[in-house]
């Protein structure tokens, strides 16, 4: 049979076929010219030919010689057959080619005109390219390469012919049959074929690529991997690329029908559907995996498809020439087990035909087009295991999608065309929800027909068929094994026990197949039983399948792959071999994305489903019966699956792995484990690029509903069945459902539509990256007017137009309680946003609206809210409630111009009340912005107008300015023309313009220069950076000026006014009377202009402070004094006008004349309190001029020149003017360039210090110095650390010490002194009378104090440390030392002591009155006896009082006595030492010498039973002995019974502390016991002992009797609140009791009430400690009336008591009654900003405060308003403790301001805050205020190690360490 038989077409059909496929020949011809001239020259007339001969060009000649060809098609038709029929038969063109052209030339016998015409219309465009199949033919060889041709045409055809017949034979008329099927072997699953929803996909992207898009926000909608198109098996294979090959991939899970389909592709070839295909071949993979050995691509083809009946090779070389129209279907790649990779090379060359290959490398040649090139692959597998080679863009993909509801309804109708019942199985079917649902899945339909035509034949009263996918598997199971049955009713319990070991079987059978991943098997590989019972029960199937050798077999294979899964999954369970930890490991979740095949996904799709459907309690009968086991060991075995599934839950899961484990939930029923997995994801299920079946979002249903919580849903590009989404409309308790995709259209709109409305619960709903048109939101539109709970509706990018956008408009009155809806990314443009926001402020809801470019988003009201400009103001509440709304207008970014100012315009002024318009980005220009401002006063308006970066120049400066004159309610005005910045700021007449008017004196001008009226208000105006150097210019700015009334701060920088036009301002300064504040930095200002601008500093007596600096930079700022109230304060807080005027000066070159003008204005500057010159570069002339006028600056305060080189001449003037200026009170020169001179207010009235630290002070500069020293006699400091005095310096400051009438430091550390120079010192403190107290170290950290007594005779103290003495230094020592009549004190620290050196010092050291205390600290003194120190003691001249040892000291205290007089108290302590009765056997000496011993203290020791004993002689021996302290001591049973012994023989004690000491419970029941009959007793210290509640009775009993009682320390034990009535009634008998220490136990609120209680009766009770105790709120508010009772009250600490805000309300009531109190600690306390500002509210005025402790009590910044006026009414606080907060810098420069006024202050704690290098910055500052405080703690802020390091060296005061 020929493979083409010819007929003679009409010239229409002819003439277009040819010029169809002209154009590739033209291409291809275009490489052999020689050819086609030769050819033109036989076959065509030369006269034709001479219209070519000039062409140079060859392929130009050629194409025309062709276009010569054309036209003889239709004029020489002869001519035109001959050239076509030796193109064909002398080249190798392409087949399809060859074939049109032989068609159209006439050559051959045709019989079917619709196969030449298809023929032409599948020529592809392409190319010449590589010869193959035979070489160019010779004229002479035309013949036989014809007959050669004909030959492999006719093979060819007559094997096309066989195939159609074999499938033909295969699947019959209707195909009806997937397989073939042996003989009597019925199908389970034989039905008529319904047509799959197939859908197309986009291109492949990895699961990487995918999460990158993800977090890439590209066109505001993410990657998607479906197109969401619809296409028929035409579309997908209609269109057949002629040169390379077109791999097709046919996606879908299991049970979706693609084996049905594969075969019903190859019934409708067999029937002529499909004529672009010559052959179909058809191989599945579970078969291919069977083959074991290489094959060539012919024994592929022929051995395992259809052998040729005759002439294979020539058969397959027609394959081969005709592959453009051959069909290879793979059908299972997922089911094939070989690794698929790349071809070697895709460059290489084509394998050899001949050489053998694998069946993964022909199938990877295959549809890489290195063998059939050209040819169609179409593969079928699963969504998720694409191997990565096949990734590429020119694969083609679609997914099956299965059956929508139409092909359910169409599939059940013709199930049950021919039953009785059909009615009722198809309304049976619509009716449940569920059913349909799982009937997307063709194979779950036939199931679920299946199932309910048994129940409908068994006449059931109820037809209710399971609800999950393995309750219907069950179902089908029993209903198989029914029809088999005698009996007419299902009795499952009997059928399963009856076929229990054969179903056993065939479970472990299937379970080890999917072990070893095989779907397909011989027949011997079955076992018996197995295969009768599966094929009798339509179980398996038999059909024949080829061996390695291609012998045809009998193969079997389950009915369908999940049938397979569902028995090994039963196996799992059922069967004892599997145990629990293999059960767990045998469970894993799969995943939706598409994965690289490296990482091989496991083999099964659906057995983890059946798993948890198994382990449903609705399975566990069937379980049971199965297994032949109790229902208790199948509920164990569920419940592991359970455990698994939880643990899953509990993991961090991606989209598709959610949906599958929903999957699971839903087929295990189990609600709770539903509810867990919500609550793992915080009940927010996110899904991205995810095609979701129906049975994924009943699923997803189930598990949403499954618990009273509310949920939110997103799809990001998910494509899911529009039938099927009603699913979501039963979840009620879904608050924010979102969408995003491009799919999403109209029809799906109209879908959600009818959904939203039954969601009560839905707040928010997004529907973006859509593609809408008006019907579908015209739908969603009315939807949403049912769905009156939408707070937030988002339809931002989805192509809506003007039209559709004022549509939606229409939603913003419907929906009540809407508070935003986002149309951003739509297409919109200038007229669309006028005409939209038209529309949208008509509704009286929308309070913003903010459109920016793409951007459009709109807000509604939802209650009312205060103003946030009035944060913090008080307020009455209905004075905050509009009575109108308030728009907030953005339209940025909107390409209006100058020609749209009167729409907008217009469009202002028919809206309602704006809280704000901002029209910023657009390009209004001059012209738009003077129309915009005539509409200005017409506006109402109430917040900013913003016009930035709209093309502005100086002429808008004016007009605006104009309109602030003209509209009284402007307060700000801000215009940059170099920034394009332009900002109006109104404020409405009511709330603010009163609170605004009650903040300023009501004496202040409000009228203008021209006698217009203005507004009180203060107003701000900003115009910086517009270069107003034009004389013209700055007259119309000054003019404006004059007309804008009520200014309070002016801003002119960077205008380049120069001197003329500063002065021109400035000549407008006293005729602003509401101005507060004037910068004109950056304005070119002269120091000639400077000068004159200082003159009316002098002249105008409310300006405050003047800063210049004329550097690079130039800073001009002037402020202006006010009075303003704080309301929430009683009282008044001022602004530093008050405390007098500042003028700075700073970075100018400035000689003597210029100080001498400058300083001749400054004296007539009143109330002048600080001047700063830094950076000015002052010599000595300069200093010397400045430093005479200082006695005339009668208001100084402080005299700042730093960044200054000041030179030796220089330092002594500065310190000159200690004496020349009688109010001067502190010169410090610091580094030698920084210098602070501090004034007092009252002359001679305080003693001054001088320190000069760093300064390089030589032995020179020293004489200069000492010169001035003699003259300052009232120096109390002088301080000359760090400089280069050496020992000569000293010797020479030593001998000319300040002759001062006062007690006076000096500082002299870090001046590379030796010990030469300390025993120089040493000579003179001993000889000098005034010399009182020296201290001297030379370690790294040198230091050098000497005190100068005021007193003729003082006591005198000598401590040295590290001095370095040689032996003869330590002679000369002592020798020096013996001289010193008056010594009182002597320590020596490490410097060089032996025991003989003390000796000596002990024989020298005498007073001839008094005492005399003698410390040595040597590393040998640790390791020397208590003897031998006692016995060095004893060489001390006076009466031993003390003796002290502590590791490496020791010290001895003596009394030296004229009459012997009674010893008031003599203290022994013995630190760190073990006592031993050999070493504390006194001899007579000792007794004698502490006979008068009345105090004994003993720390750290471990007392022994002989210490015991030891400690009682000592008792014994002492029986004066009044107290007694045995701290931190390890006591033995013992020596407690000793020591408790003595104790009840001390009538007279007086003090006893066993503080932290280990007693034992027996020792302290005796200690306890030992105190009774104390009657002497003052202070009891019995802390950390863990006295609990049974040792309260003997210690309440001891109490009871000691009327004389002060102090009582019962802190850190474990006394709770049970206890605390009996104590109390101990202390109302203890009326003398000052201190009570209770902290740290359990005491809870009923303990501190019965303590309440009890606290009246202690009058004089000074401190009272409950800290650590559970307090309370409702407690405190019992205690805190109890304090207002307590006159005497000093301290106060309630530390981490649980107190809170309103406990913070009753505390600080009863402390505003307690101005007595000294300390208060509430550390640890939970009392917040609202109890801090309480507190400080209520502190009174007079309060004697001295210590606060507010550590760790969540104070922020908004409170630091109130903490510091509150603080600053303290004026004796000496400590602030504001450690642990969340305090920044507001809170440190509120302090900052109150740091000067605080003249106690010591120590201010802010550690562990938020204050970074600003607010350090502003610390630093206030403590040049500050000669008091001693340190700032500012350790864990937020300052970098640079700017601390900065900060440090400024101000040493700052601590950036942790202390």
């Amino acid at each position: 049979m020929q493979i083409c038989k010819m007929i003679k077409m009409d010239s229409a059909v002819r003439q277009r076929a040819i010029r169809h496929a002209w154009p590739q020949l033209v291409d291809f011809l275009g490489h052999h010219p020689e050819w086609v001239l030769r050819k033109a020259k036989e076959l065509l007339h030369q006269r034709d030919l001479s219209r070519v001969e000039g062409v140079a060009d060859p392929k130009a000649k050629v194409s025309l010689v062709l276009d010569l060809f054309l036209a003889s098609a239709d004029a020489s038709p002869p001519i035109f057959q001959e050239f076509i029929q030796s193109v064909c038969m002398e080249f190798n063109l392409p087949m399809e080619l060859e074939i049109t052209f032989m068609s159209v030339s006439g050559e051959g016998n045709v019989t079917q005109e619709q196969d030449c015409e298809e023929a032409a219309a599948f020529s592809p465009s392409i190319s010449a390219r590589p010869e193959r199949r035979r070489p160019w033919s010779s004229p002479s060889t035309r013949s036989n390469c014809k007959a050669s041709k004909q030959q492999r045409l006719d093979s060819a055809e007559r094997y096309r012919h066989l195939v159609v017949q074999l499938m033909l034979q295969r699947y019959g008329a209707n195909g009806s049959v997937e397989t073939t099927p042996l003989k009597d072997q019925p199908s389970a699953f034989s039905q008529a074929f319904v047509n799959l929803v197939i859908r197309q996909r986009k291109a492949w992207r990895l699961k990487g690529r995918m999460e990158k898009a993800k977090e890439e926000h590209v066109g505001l909608h993410d990657v998607e991997e479906h197109s969401g198109a619809t296409m028929t098996l035409s579309d997908l294979l209609e269109t057949v690329q002629m040169d390379t090959t077109k791999v097709i991939f046919l996606l879908g899970n299991p049970g979706m029908g693609k084996t049905r389909l594969m075969h019903r592709i190859c019934q409708q070839w067999a029937e002529g559907a499909l004529p672009q295909f010559r052959l179909v071949f058809l191989f599945e993979f579970r078969q291919l995996n069977l083959i074991k050995r290489k094959l060539t691509l012919q024994e592929l083809l022929f051995e395992f498809f259809l052998q040729p009946e005759s002439c294979p090779d020539a058969a397959f070389e027609q394959l081969q020439e005709d592959a453009q129209h051959t069909l290879v279907i793979f059908d299972g790649l997922d089911e094939f087990l070989e690794n698929i990779q790349l071809p070697f090379s895709l460059h290489a060359s084509s394998p050899d035909l001949l050489n053998p290959l694998s069946t993964a490398e022909l199938f990877a040649n295959l549809c890489y087009g290195k063998l059939l090139p050209g040819c169609t692959v179409l593969v079928t597998t699963r969504p998720k295991t694409i191997p990565e080679a096949f990734l590429k863009t020119s694969t083609l993909s679609a997914e099956i999608c299965g059956f929508n509801r139409e092909k359910v309804e169409e599939y059940a109708s013709y199930y049950f065309r021919h039953h009785p019942k059909k009615e009722q199985a198809l309304a049976h079917l619509k009716s449940n929800g569920k059913l349909l649902s799982m009937c997307c899945i063709p194979a779950l339909c036939n199931i679920v027909c299946i199932c309910l035509e048994h129940m409908l034949l068994q006449n059931a009263g109820s037809t209710q068929l399971p609800q999950t996918m393995t309750g219907l598997y069950i179902q089908m199971l029993c209903t198989f094994i029914c029809k088999h049955q005698t009996r007419s009713a299902l009795t499952e319990e009997v059928d399963l026990g009856r076929h229990r070991a054969t179903l056993l079987g065939l479970c472990e059978w299937a379970f080890e197949a999917l072990e070893q991943k095989k779907m397909l098997f011989y027949a011997g590989e079955v076992p018996e039983q197995v295969k009768d019972f599966g094929c009798q029960h339509r179980l398996l199937l038999s059909f024949e399948v080829k061996t390695s050798n291609g012998q045809a077999q009998v193969g079997y294979t389950f009915v369908h792959f999940s049938l397979q899964e569902f028995f090994a999954a039963l196996f799992q369970l059922a069967s004892r071999s599997i145990d629990g930890n293999s059960l767990k490991q045998m469970f894993f979740l799969r995943s939706k994305w598409t994965l690289k095949k490296e990482a091989r996904m496991p083999f099964t799709a659906n057995c983890h489903v059946f798993q948890s459907g198994l382990a449903s309690k609705e399975c566990r009968g069937f379980l049971s019966s199965l297994a032949g086991e109790s229902e208790t060991w199948v509920q164990e075995r569920q419940a592991i699956v359970m455990q698994v599934l939880k643990k899953l839950a509990e993991s961090h899961l991606t989209g598709p792995r959610i949906a599958e484990l929903c999957h699971c939930m839903y087929e295990a029923q189990d609600l709770q484990l539903a509810q867990h997995l919500g609550k793992q994801l915080d009940f927010d299920f996110q899904f991205r690029n995810l095609r979701l079946t129906p049975l994924d979002m009943m699923a997803l249903a189930f598990v949403i509903t499954s618990g009273p919580h509310l949920v939110c849903l997103t799809f990001v590009g998910c494509s899911m069945e529009l039938d099927y989404l009603d699913v979501f409309g039963n979840c009620e308790n879904i608050k924010s459902l979102s969408f995003r995709s491009r799919k999403y259209g109209n029809e799906f709109a109209t879908v959600l539509s009818q959904i939203l409305p039954k969601i009560k619960h839905l707040t928010t709903f997004h529907l973006t990256g859509g593609n809408l048109a008006m019907p579908g939101l015209e739908r969603l539109i009315a939807a949403f007017a049912n769905c009156q709970q939408l707070e937030d509706i988002n339809l931002q990018d989805n192509k809506l137009k003007e039209q559709e956008l004022v549509k939606a408009t229409e939603a913003f009155s419907t929906v009540n309680n809407l508070k935003q809806m986002d149309l951003s990314f739509n297409e919109v443009s200038a007229d669309a946003i006028l005409t939209f926001t038209g529309a949208a402020v008509l509704c009286p809801k929308v309070t913003e609206l903010h459109i920016r470019k793409d951007s459009l988003k709109i807000y509604f009201a939802s209650r009312s809210k205060m103003d946030p400009r009035l944060k913090g103001v008080e307020i009455k509440e209905e004075e905050t409630v509009p009575k109108a709304r308030s728009l907030i207008l953005r339209l940025q970014d909107c390409q209006f111009g100058s020609q749209r100012a009167k729409d907008l315009a217009d469009l202002f002024q028919s809206c309602s009340p704006f809280s704000e318009i901002d029209l910023s980005d657009n390009q209004l220009g001059d012209e738009g912005c003077s129309q915009l401002m005539q509409s200005v006063p017409k506006l109402c308006i109430s917040g900013p107008l913003s016009l930035n970066n709209n093309r502005l120049t100086l002429k808008s400066i004016f007009c605006l300015l104009n309109t602030v004159a003209l509209c009284p309610n402007i307060v700000k005005l801000n215009v940059s023309i170099n920034h394009q910045t332009a900002t109006l700021t109104f404020v409405n007449e009511g709330i603010l313009d009163s609170l605004h008017s009650s903040n300023y004196s009501s004496d202040e001008d409000q009228s203008s220069c021209d006698g217009q009226q203005v507004t009180a208000t203060p107003r701000e105006i900003c115009l910086t950076d517009n270069k107003l150097c034009d004389e013209g210019d700055v007259n119309k700015l000054c003019l404006a000026l004059r007309r804008c009334g009520g200014v309070s701060e002016l801003n002119l920088s960077n205008n380049s006014l120069g001197d003329l036009g500063v002065l021109k301002v400035a000549q407008l300064l006293p005729k602003m009377k509401a101005l507060r504040s004037l910068t004109l930095d950056g304005n070119r200002l002269s120091l000639e202009g400077a000068f004159r601008l200082v003159e009316s500093f002098s002249s105008l007596k409310h300006m405050t402070s003047m800063q210049l600096s004329l550097r690079s930079s130039q800073t001009v700022r002037l402020t202006f004094g006010e009075k303003i109230s704080c309301r929430e304060h009683e009282g008044e807080l001022l602004q530093p006008a008050e405390y007098g005027r500042c003028f700075s000066l700073t970075d100018c070159d400035v000689g003597p004349d210029d100080i001498d003008r400058l300083f001749r204005i400054l004296v007539t500057c009143s109330s002048l309190t600080e001047i700063n010159l830094s950076g000015n570069v002052l010599q000595d002339r300069e200093i010397e001029q400045l430093l005479a006028f200082l006695p005339h600056l009668k208001n100084l305060k402080l005299l700042r020149i730093g960044e200054n080189s000041f030179s030796p001449q220089s330092l002594c003037l500065l310190v000159s003017s200690l004496y020349l200026c009688k109010r001067t009170c502190d010169v410090e020169v610091r580094s030698k360039k920084n210098a602070f001179l501090r004034f007092m207010e009252i002359p001679e009235s305080q003693e001054a210090s001088c320190r000069l630290t760093d300064c390089g002070i030589g032995q020179d500069g020293l004489k200069e110095l000492c010169v001035v020293f003699k003259k300052c006699n009232r120096l109390a400091e002088l301080d000359l650390s760090g400089n280069h005095l050496g020992n000569k310096g000293l010797q020479f400051l030593l001998e000319h010490l300040p002759e001062t009438q006062v007690s006076c430091l000096l500082k002299i550390s870090h001046n590379q002194i030796s010990h030469d120079g300390v025993l120089h010192l040493i000579s003179i403190f001993t000889a000098s009378q005034n010399v009182a107290e020296v201290h001297a170290s030379l370690h790294s950290a040198e230091m050098l104090l000497i005190t100068l007594a005021r007193d003729a005779k003082p006591s005198k103290i000598l401590r040295l440390k590290q001095c370095n003495f040689q032996a003869e230094h330590l002679a000369q020592l002592s020798a020096e030392l013996g001289k010193c009549v008056s010594l009182n004190d002597f320590t020596s620290t490490n410097n060089g002591l032996v025991l003989n050196n003390a000796e000596g010092l002990f024989r020298s050291l005498r007073t001839p009155n008094g005492t005399l205390r003698i410390s040595i600290e040597e590393p040998w003194v640790k390791g020397e006896s208590i003897s031998a120190l006692l016995t060095l003691a004893t060489e001390a001249q006076g009466n031993i009082t003390a003796i002290k040892k502590d590791g490496t000291l020791f010290a001895v205290e003596q009394e030296f006595l004229h009459r012997v007089e009674k010893v008031e108290s003599v203290v022994s302590s013995f630190h760190r030492c073990e006592l031993d009765a050999k070493e504390t056997r006194f001899s007579p000496t000792f007794i004698e010498k502490c006979k008068q011993l009345r105090a004994l203290h003993c720390s750290q020791v471990e007392i022994t039973d002989v210490d015991g004993e030891t400690i009682l002689d000592f008792l014994l021996h002492f029986p004066a002995l009044k107290r007694l302290e045995l701290t931190c001591c390890r006591i033995s049973p013992a020596g407690m019974e000793c020591l408790a012994s003595a104790l009840r023989q001390c009538r007279t004690m007086e003090d006893i502390n066993f503080s932290k000491s280990e007693l034992g419970t027996d020792g302290i029941s005796m200690l306890l016991g030992s105190l009774e009959g104390k009657h002497q007793l003052r202070s009891i210290n019995l802390g950390f002992l863990n006295l609990d509640n049974t040792h309260l009775p003997k210690l309440i009993s001891g109490l009871s009797a000691m009327p004389l009682l002060r102090r009582l320390s019962l802190n850190n034990n474990q006394l709770s609140g049970n206890a605390c009535p009996h104590l109390a009634r101990a202390l109302e008998n203890a009326i003398n009791l000052e201190e009570i220490d209770l902290s740290y136990n359990k005491i809870d609120g009923a303990g501190v009430k019965e303590i309440a209680a009890a606290l009246p009766e202690m009058e004089n009770t000074k401190q009272i400690n409950l800290s650590g105790n559970k307090i309370g709120n409702e407690s405190l508010e019992k205690l805190a009336p109890v304090l207002r009772s307590l006159h005497h009250l000093k301290v106060l600490r309630l530390s981490s008591c649980n107190i809170d805000s309103e406990g913070m309300v009753h505390l600080a009531k009863a402390l505003f009654r307690c101005p007595q109190i000294e300390e208060i600690s509430l550390s640890e306390n939970s009392i917040g900003d609202k109890g801090v500002m309480v507190l400080m509210e209520q502190l009174p005025q007079h309060s004697q405060l001295r210590k606060i402790n507010l550590k760790v009590c969540g104070i922020s910044n908004g409170a630091f308003k109130t903490l510091a006026f509150g603080l600053s009414r303290c004026p004796l606080l000496e400590e602030i403790i504001l450690s642990w907060n969340n305090l920044g810098d507001e809170s440190a420069a509120g302090l900052a301001e109150i740091l000067p006024r605080m003249a106690k202050l010591q120590i201010l704690d802010l550690d562990n805050n938020h204050i970074t290098a600003y607010g350090a910055e502003k610390l630093a500052e206030a403590l040049l205020y500050c000669r008091g405080i001693q340190s700032v703690r500012l350790w864990h802020n937020w300052i970098p190690k640079d700017a601390e390091q900065k900060l440090r060296e400024r101000e040493p005061r700052l601590v950036f360490n942790f202390v």
